[in-house]
């Protein structure tokens, strides 16, 4: 009976998952309370813990492996070092009982997910075994030299040998005593400072590779990650050296280790608590220090839900009344570009509010547009039609925190003080770094000149490019980079092909910016790879030829400036910087440098990452269109491409443009162009319905109009290219040819004559298309008086005319007769050809002349029918017909 209730009132220690020294340590300490009490880890346990155990004395402790404890014979549990459900395992079950009396003893800080204890002893220190080893200390319980030794070793490893913010003068008491009771320095320095393995080396590397720094609501946070197809232990100490090497206030680290995601977290500021981070993955910690082991989510979605976490819990008040300038320098939106320039000019200012009588805020306008703007002979234009009236904003009450977000990460020059839309004020960033530079406690973080680039978006795409381009391009981009390494220039992949690969779009176009003499690159690329040279000095580009015919595009990095609207440029030696703002939208100003000691490393100055994941097409700057209105094509052409939306800023400055008729200079052959890259698109029914919404079809033809009926040509069109497409058959074929005949099918034939004279097209095919309409004209209605049902008479019909214009028929035609007649002819007539040739008529006897014409025609004819199909049968089929006809 006496061992029936031993068994009842079963006594078990327990700690949290993953182990650590001061876990360990805590239980002994505990166990030296609870002398009845048996230890159980609740699950695994650190490396630097699991060869403890293999290499020290571990008779010593009295475990029992949680396998064998029988969980219904618990009445007691002692809570050592965590006081979290989420972190004690299957002990967590246990928690329901009435039962149950539960101790705990916990030097963490209190948390959502916390156990309430029937007896508590909740201290904030450096280590959990501090509280313990007061409590022995104060009972008088003696304890050894190896028991002093690994309590000693808890409270080092936490405190961080007393570096910690989180340690306190009772944990070096503690300590004292331990050294005290014969604990051995030496041990606790053999085991807290292991060499690191070959397999930690290249972790730790991996991590300081990976890292960015990001300021978040004003503070400086490392987010470093890595990936590793098995498990290396120690990632808690590679994350703590990795901090103190490169002297950083707060890091995350996130490791894929095996099925599992491990987060590791330290942090020398009040402002930043790690432990409320690590408790959202199910870890916990110190505000200094927190980890988490995540298993249902991969690496990508813990850095997304971690980057979400950060910025809302990373707080440091400051409000934005408390900084602003009032009242703001303004205009009113109907005032000219040359009264802006006289405000700006009187009050020694860069960015002019525009508001309305109302001092409602209606946009900005800053001093480079509006140079830019009198330069181009537009100074006489209302300031509504360039002010930017896509902008930021923050209320009264807005945090520096949030300011600082939009300031640094959007490269915010100004910001409005708003309430209900009226202006209160501004914020200048001048304004901005002087309050941080006073009153800020880290402002080291972001002002050091050295650090400015930080803000530029990088990172290192290598991986991507390996895995979506071809490996002989992957191998061309590195002897690129290492071309540019040797003539001690800076080497960039640059436009389409950077966009397309982040948007996982197929593009083998390769174009390199070089930060120095693009030709003379080209040259010395060319000599090393066998490779032909097509230089443009005037412009600073080349074309490099490779020995298989594939073509790489190579610039100087430039700068461009245009003297009157829809000119064209003007040509400058610049840097890569300068040389992406001249690009027409910001998602094409994404970089990768090839150069070796960066190869890889993803550039983007302008935001492009951002528009591309909001999917949003943006200028550069508001004069961009005026500059060059092809652009306004462009936009139009890759928001259908990739789906994207037009930014509303955009939007107005292409209706602006459109207004005051920036086309004026603009070739017919350049629009051409622009207009025949649409039409080549795989859908261009989108794109023409968007030029039409801002009325761009006048500028093709003053006459072209997206009527209903056109829009059922081109509607129809598509149907008829697609099934002409699945058809697989060998004729090729320029279907933009189709789209061109479908848009400009309402024009009179001496409008179409007009707009071809205009455009001056190179195409032949082009300069033809009014005989080729009005052949089709004269087909549709040959086809529709056809009384016989012969296919001799619809290829004669039809035989003359090209792919395009029998699609085009096809398409434009009402009648399902017509139609049909016009698919027998491409899937059962076209490339009919005869066998026989003049040769073999007159070894058959024939006299060459106009009776050949009538043997071939009645051949064809008879081919045509499917009354012959083989060489016997036309030879047959002659000498039956025609053969009276020999001189014998």
């Amino acid at each position: 009976m006496a061992s029936e209730a031993s068994e009842k009132k079963m006594e078990v220690i327990t700690t949290h998952m993953n182990a650590d020294f001061d876990a360990l340590a805590s239980m002994l300490a505990a166990k030296k309370l609870y002398p009845e009490a048996k230890m159980v880890f609740p699950g695994a346990q650190e490396k630097n813990l699991r060869n403890f155990f293999l290499h020290t004395s571990s008779y010593l402790f009295d475990f029992l492996r949680i396998k064998d404890v029988d969980f219904n014979k618990i009445r007691k549990l002692i809570l050592v070092d965590t006081r979290q459900k989420k972190r004690i395992g299957k002990f967590k079950k246990l928690l329901d009982r009435s039962d149950l009396e539960i101790h705990i003893y916990d030097h963490h800080p209190p948390s959502d997910d916390d156990i309430k204890g029937d007896f508590e002893l909740i201290r904030e220190l450096g280590a959990g075994t501090s509280i313990l080893t007061a409590i022995i200390r104060e009972k008088g319980i003696k304890i050894s030299p190896d028991e002093a030794t690994l309590m000693s070793l808890g409270i080092y490893e936490d405190t961080g040998s007393f570096t910690y913010s989180s340690t306190k003068a009772e944990d070096h008491e503690s300590a004292a005593w331990l050294l005290e009771q014969g604990a051995s320095l030496n041990t606790i320095s053999d085991m807290l400072t292991r060499e690191l393995t070959a397999e930690q080396v290249w972790l730790l590397n991996d991590l300081m590779a990976s890292a960015t720094k990001n300021i978040i609501n004003g503070v400086e946070v490392v987010i470093a990650k890595t990936k590793s197809d098995r498990y290396i232990g120690d990632f808690a100490v590679l994350v703590q050296k990795f901090m103190e090497m490169e002297n950083l206030n707060v890091i995350f680290a996130l490791a894929q280790m095996e099925n599992r995601v491990y987060l590791v977290a330290r942090s020398r500021l009040p402002d930043v608590n790690v432990a409320e981070i690590a408790f959202e993955f199910d870890g916990g910690g110190h505000p200094q220090a927190a980890s988490a082991t995540i298993i249902s989510k991969t690496l990508i979605q813990v850095e997304e839900d971690l980057n979400t976490l950060l910025v809302s819990r990373i707080n440091f008040e400051r409000l934005a009344k408390d900084i602003m300038t009032s009242p703001a320098i303004h205009i009113l939106p109907e005032a000219t570009l040359k009264e802006a320039g006289d405000i700006l000019t009187s009050y020694n200012i860069n960015v002019l509010m525009v508001i309305d009588e109302n001092t409602k805020l209606k946009g900005y306008i800053s001093r480079p547009m509006v140079d830019r703007a009198v330069f181009l002979g537009l100074e006489e234009r209302p300031v509504k039609e360039y002010m930017n009236v896509e902008f930021f904003h923050v209320r009264p009450e807005t945090t520096l925190n949030e300011i600082q977000d939009l300031i640094i990460n959007n490269k915010v020059r100004i910001l409005p003080v708003l309430e209900d839309s009226k202006l209160l004020g501004v914020i200048t960033r001048t304004d901005f770094l002087t309050i941080l530079i006073e009153k800020s406690p880290t402002p080291q973080f972001l002002y050091d000149s050295e650090e400015i680039p930080r803000f530029v978006r990088e990172k290192n795409i290598g991986n991507l490019l390996k895995e979506r381009l071809p490996n002989k391009i992957i191998k061309l981009l590195k002897h690129l980079g290492e071309t540019a390494d040797k003539l001690d220039f800076n080497a960039f992949l640059v436009g389409g092909l950077v966009r397309d690969v982040v948007l996982k779009r197929k593009n083998f176009d390769v174009d390199i910016v070089i930060e120095g003499d693009g030709i003379q690159f080209a040259k010395t690329f060319a000599d090393h790879f066998d490779a032909k040279v097509r230089s443009y000095p005037k412009f600073g580009t080349a074309v490099l030829v490779m020995p298989d015919g594939f073509k790489i595009d190579v610039a100087t990095a430039r700068i461009e400036h245009y003297e009157s609207p829809a000119a064209l440029p003007v040509v400058k030696l610049s840097s890569l910087k300068r040389d992406l703002f001249r690009r027409d939208f910001t998602i094409n100003t994404l970089a990768v440098h090839l150069n070796k000691g960066h190869y890889g490393t993803l550039i983007d100055h302008f935001g492009a990452m951002r528009d591309i994941k909001e999917r949003v097409l943006r200028v550069l700057h508001n004069l961009s269109f005026i500059e060059d209105p092809t652009r306004i094509f462009r936009a139009i052409r890759f928001e259908q491409r990739f789906g994207f939306k037009i930014g509303k800023l955009t939007e107005s400055l292409i209706r602006n443009a459109v207004n005051i008729n920036c086309f004026e200079n603009l070739s017919g052959q350049r629009l051409f162009i622009e207009l025949k890259l649409i039409l080549k698109e795989e859908d261009p029914i989108g794109a023409i319905e968007r030029m039409d919404g801002y009325d761009l079809l006048k500028l093709i033809s003053p006459g072209l109009k997206l009527t209903e009926e056109v829009k059922n040509v081109l509607k129809e069109i598509k149907g008829v290219l697609v099934w002409f497409n699945l058809l697989y058959l060998s004729v090729i074929y320029k279907p933009w040819k189709v789209y061109f005949l479908g848009l400009t099918s309402s024009l009179s034939d001496d409008d179409l004559d007009n707009l071809i004279t205009r455009i001056q097209p190179q195409d032949k095919e082009i300069l033809s298309m009014l005989s080729d309409r009005q052949e089709v004209r004269q087909a549709l209605k040959e086809l529709s008086r056809l009384k016989d049902k012969k296919n001799y008479s619809l290829y004669r019909i039809l035989s003359p005319l090209s792919p395009e214009i029998l699609l085009y028929g096809m398409a434009k035609t009402k009648s399902e007769k017509i139609k049909r007649s016009i698919s027998t002819f491409f899937t059962k007539l076209k490339g009919t050809k005869i066998f026989i040739k003049g040769k073999d008529l007159i070894d058959m006897g024939y006299k060459p002349g106009l009776l050949f014409k009538e043997i071939f025609e009645s051949i064809l004819e008879a081919k045509l029918e499917g009354d012959i199909s083989t060489r016997e049968d036309e030879i047959k089929f002659v000498n039956n017909r025609f053969g009276h006809l020999i001189d014998r």
